[in-house]
């Protein structure tokens, strides 16, 4: 019930963020979009104080830059916005316009891939799909493997109950959720939810309540929840990440690392720890960026990724070397019994 509290919290605060267009003063005017748009992001996005960004010397140099602008040039002024917004580097950041998005790709642009969607066919043969769960056996059966591509996506006990009683007779699961960009949080606490044997301690999290950097709530414990999913799963489990796992499944990973018998294999996760929020500016764009901050269950900020337990980055042009890793490690835990 704490949880589906929480939840409530977060969803409320993404819905009651919008303002309408009746609480802001329509322009065009580059300068009033510029500041406004500052003003917003120095007031409401939770990541100021902890990147350590001069966000006052971003004002002169950008406000400057505004007033150079043509009034009716949006093109120019979308990308002027978009270049004040990447100085954030946060893959929650988004500028919202009838003509184009924003987006930044610095969080994950110097890292390695680690993701091959024609290798990753080598061993997805013979699939089935429970809900949004892509799952077959590997290495002779005696093995599951699950693929899961986004957690906008859903699934429930009878999808897992099928799942479990095709791999009964399989020593571990192959869990990936590489190239996975997030979506509902409510369903990475539901795909975590089998691996845990009790309820857990899985991290905080707490909001913006004041203009300031600093100011945040009380810091909100997060909890493994059993209940959501009927069927239990105590055998290894290896978690495959990569850093285009974001977002929620950037929280999946960080949880499950809580969980029992679960390793987490492959590359940095790609961090979004913070839940979004959206405003409108003077001109009727939206900006989306971070309001809430998450921590794992040591209260680290997990908004700049998860580093797995065994890092490995895949070399090979004929076999998957993640899961090829993640094969080895629960045969090789077999084996010890």
């Amino acid at each position: 019930m704490r949880k589906i509290i929480v939840y409530s919290v977060l969803l409320c605060l993404a819905l009651t963020a919008c303002k309408s267009k009746n609480e802001v003063a329509y322009s065009k005017d580059p300068v009033d979009n510029i500041e406004a748009l500052w003003q917003i992001i120095d007031t409401k996005y939770c990541y100021l104080d902890a990147k350590k960004i001069d966000w006052d010397a971003v004002h002169a140099e950008y406000t400057a830059k505004a007033a150079q602008l043509k009034k009716d040039d949006e093109i120019a002024l979308f990308d002027l916005c978009a270049e004040m917004l990447d100085i954030l580097k946060d893959g929650h950041v988004n500028l919202y316009t009838p003509f184009d998005r924003s987006y930044n790709t610095a969080w994950f642009d110097s890292y390695p891939e680690n993701f091959d969607a024609n290798l990753q066919q080598l061993y997805l043969k013979d699939y089935r799909i429970a809900g949004s769960l892509y799952y077959c056996t590997i290495d002779n059966d005696s093995i599951g493997y699950i693929y899961y591509s986004s957690f906008s996506n859903s699934f429930s006990s009878a999808n897992f109950y099928y799942v479990f009683t095709a791999f009964k007779n399989c020593r571990g699961i192959v869990l990936d959720v590489r190239n996975n960009g997030g979506g509902d949080l409510s369903n990475a606490y539901k795909l975590a939810s089998p691996f845990f044997a009790e309820n857990r301690l899985v991290g905080y999290w707490h909001h913006k309540n004041g203009p300031e950097h600093d100011a945040f709530s009380e810091l909100e414990p997060l909890t493994a929840d059993t209940s959501l999913i009927k069927s239990k799963w105590f055998r290894p489990v290896v978690v495959l990440s990569n850093r285009h796992s974001y977002s929620a499944a950037n929280s999946f990973i960080s949880m499950m690392r809580y969980a029992d018998n679960c390793a987490i294999v492959g590359g940095i996760s790609g961090g979004g720890g913070g839940m979004p929020m959206s405003y409108e500016m003077p001109c009727g764009w939206t900006v989306r960026f971070s309001s809430v901050r998450m921590y794992d269950r040591d209260k680290n900020d997990i908004e700049y990724g998860i580093r797995p337990h065994l890092l490995v980055t895949q070399e090979s042009t004929d076999k998957d070397d993640l899961i090829e890793t993640a094969v080895k490690l629960i045969n090789d835990a077999y084996k010890k019994k």
